[in-house]
Order: C-alpha cells, then sequence, then structure tokens
C-alpha cells in the first residue's frame, strides 16, 4: 500500500500543473449555474484576476526582482495558482459556451478550448512556456469578455463582438507591457511570436465568430421538441404558459443517436423551444425547419422568429407552426438572428400511422 502511494505521490508531484488545472475544473462544475449570476460572475473575475497576478508573479521570480526568499517562493507557487486560475476559467468557458450552443455546430469552437488545456502537457522551453502563458491567458481572457459584455450591456450582436474583442485586446497589451518591463530581454527576444500569436488568437476568434462557430453566448437553450401540437394561454397579466400535447416515444427512442417518431394528428405540427437569457438582455430568434431530401441534404422549409427576453428563470417560451409537412426526416434548428445554432431537434414524421399514446404537458 505504501509503495502505491509512494508512486502516486510521483505521478502526481510531476504532473502538479496539471492537476492544478484539473482542480480549477471540479470547482466550475460545482459552483456555476447561471452566467448572469452575481457569484458566478465574481468567481469568474476571480479567475481573471488571478491568473494575471499569478503570471505576473512567477515572471518577477523568474527574474529574481526583490529578495531571494521571494523570488524563490514565486517561482514555486506562482505557477500552481496561474493553472488554477487558467483551468478553472477556461472550463467555465467550456461550461458556458457548452450549454449556449449545438454541441455538434460548436464543436471546432470546443475542441479549440479543449487543445489547450491539453497542451499544458506539451510544453517544455522556458521561451515556449512564457508564449504559452500569455497565448493561454489571452484565449481565456477573449472568451470571459466576449461572455460578460452582453450581460452587462443586455445586447448581443456584432457591434458587441467587436467592442468585447478590442476590450480583450487592450488589457492583454497593458499585461504584456507589464511583462517588458519584468523581463524586458526575455519579451524582446520574442517580440515577434508574440505579436503573431496574439494576433492570431484575435483573427483566429473573429474568424469562429462571423462564421457562426463561437456560440450564441449568453444565450443558452433549455428545452427543444417536435410536438403535436402547442397552444398559448395566459395565467397572469404577465405570465404565458403552454399547453404541450407531444408523443410518449418507447424507452429506446430516447437513446443517444436514436431519432424519435412523430405521428401528427391534425393539419399542423409544432416546435416549442424555451431559451434562457440574462436578465437584462432582449434578442430575437428564429426556428428554422427543415427536410432531408432523397440525396440526404437539408432544404429549408420555413424560417420564422421571434423575441425573447430575460425575464422567465427556466427560459423564455416560443413555438412555431407548419402544416406544410409529409413523411420523412425532418428537424427544427433553434438560431440566432446571424445563424448562430442554439440546439437542433431531428424527428422521423410518419404520416401513415397514428400515436399510441399522447402525453399533454403544461409548460
Amino acid at each position: 500500500m505504501h509503495q502505491y502511494l509512494r508512486r502516486a505521490w510521483r505521478v502526481a508531484y510531476h504532473h502538479w500543473l496539471t492537476l492544478s488545472f484539473v482542480l480549477g475544473f471540479l470547482t466550475d462544475l460545482i459552483l456555476l449555474n447561471r452566467i448572469d449570476d452575481l457569484v458566478d460572475n465574481l468567481i469568474l473575475l476571480f479567475y481573471v484576476l488571478l491568473a494575471t497576478t499569478a503570471m505576473l508573479l512567477l515572471y518577477v521570480g523568474v527574474a529574481e526582482r526583490g529578495p531571494g526568499f521571494l523570488a524563490r517562493f514565486f517561482k514555486r507557487y506562482a505557477p500552481i495558482a496561474m493553472q488554477y486560475a487558467f483551468g478553472g476559467l477556461l472550463s467555465g468557458m467550456l461550461i458556458f459556451y457548452g450549454r449556449s450552443g449545438d454541441w455538434l455546430a460548436s464543436a471546432p469552437f470546443l475542441l479549440l478550448i479543449l487543445a489547450v488545456i491539453f497542451g499544458n502537457e506539451l510544453v517544455g522551453k522556458r521561451s515556449d512556456r512564457l508564449i504559452y502563458h500569455i497565448a493561454l491567458y489571452f484565449i481565456g481572457l477573449f472568451s470571459y469578455i466576449v461572455l460578460v459584455i452582453p450581460v452587462l450591456t443586455g445586447k448581443m450582436g456584432d457591434a458587441i463582438f467587436i467592442l468585447s474583442g478590442l476590450i480583450a485586446l487592450m488589457l492583454v497589451t497593458f499585461v504584456v507591457q507589464v511583462l517588458y518591463r519584468i523581463v524586458p530581454h526575455f519579451m524582446e527576444l520574442n517580440t515577434k511570436r508574440i505579436i503573431v500569436t496574439l494576433g492570431g488568437i484575435y483573427v483566429g476568434f473573429n474568424v469562429l465568430y462571423f462564421t457562426s462557430v463561437i456560440p450564441p453566448i449568453p444565450l443558452s437553450l433549455t428545452e427543444l421538441r417536435i410536438v403535436q401540437s402547442v397552444e398559448s394561454f395566459s395565467t397572469s397579466a404577465t405570465t404565458k404558459s403552454y399547453r404541450v400535447a407531444t408523443e410518449v416515444q418507447p424507452w429506446y427512442r430516447r437513446l443517444p443517436l436514436v431519432r424519435p417518431v412523430l405521428h401528427p394528428t391534425g393539419d399542423s405540427i409544432a416546435c416549442f423551444a424555451r431559451v434562457y437569457a440574462p436578465t437584462r438582455l432582449t434578442t430575437e430568434i428564429f426556428h428554422r425547419w427543415e427536410y432531408q431530401d432523397e440525396s440526404g441534404d437539408w432544404q429549408e422549409q420555413l424560417h420564422f422568429g421571434y423575441e425573447i427576453s430575460g425575464s422567465n428563470v427556466g427560459g423564455y417560451g416560443g413555438y412555431t407552426k407548419t402544416s406544410n409537412f409529409f413523411s420523412g426526416v425532418w428537424r427544427c434548428s433553434v438560431e440566432t438572428k446571424r445563424g448562430q445554432v442554439l440546439g437542433r431537434e431531428v424527428v422521423r414524421i410518419d404520416t401513415a400511422g397514428q400515436p399510441k399514446d399522447i402525453e399533454v404537458l403544461i409548460e
């Protein structure tokens, strides 16, 4: 038993920076819930401030500026705090960005964050590690600013994204200028690499956004289903509820990658969705109805939008209907105005059969 503990300790000691990363992940999984929650925002802000402070103190220690004991302390413990902050910040982004968009449509952006995280094990040279730290910091900072500015302003769109990117670029430039004062020779030797790295990240984020790969943060889809019918009714002067009639699916059709089957009972079918938005935010979302043709391509049948606000904690409810349907594979996508996908529901419609059981839900 003692031998196994010693071996585990050696492995943990060798990978202590990555373990700090993982600890940041675990903290987020426990604590983070809503993007407009004050506690959640304070946690993310704490990660940003800790990452900034720890990175600067690390290179204060590397440059041995100050008393020897303090420099040694910073060199030993600042990397742990920095990696914990990076792990917490990036995992927070992964959590909120993952909730915000369709996982398949947003996969390139999410894979980018995962690649950055696992790259932590592969960087060896000190100069490479400096560039990596700055790149990691800018990716986390850019992701955070893009996330928080819409929450604070109650607005989203191209102009807000560009503003967020410029704020992130100014902040990272300030941090780089501070590093130039701490380790001037080291930074001068790597000036070109730093400019290329930061410029590449900035351009990359903009490309991902304007090609609709970045999820529509800070929106998130809490419910999406294609059903037999939806009717709205008012429960108070300001509250609207929905009567949703949906076909009960066999257990095996609830498994991943298995499509549910819908047997229409009237002259129309409906797509019902709930989209969560921060309290101050008002925007427009769209339902895109498509069917799969004989060649397997998706053909648009209906595209309709409506305005949502962040007044409903469970998500703003809305629905669209289509009466021009036929047997085959259909899907309903919930998107932003510029085409960013929050989520998709795919079903097989069978107009020849009858549903075995209809469940009526009040949403």
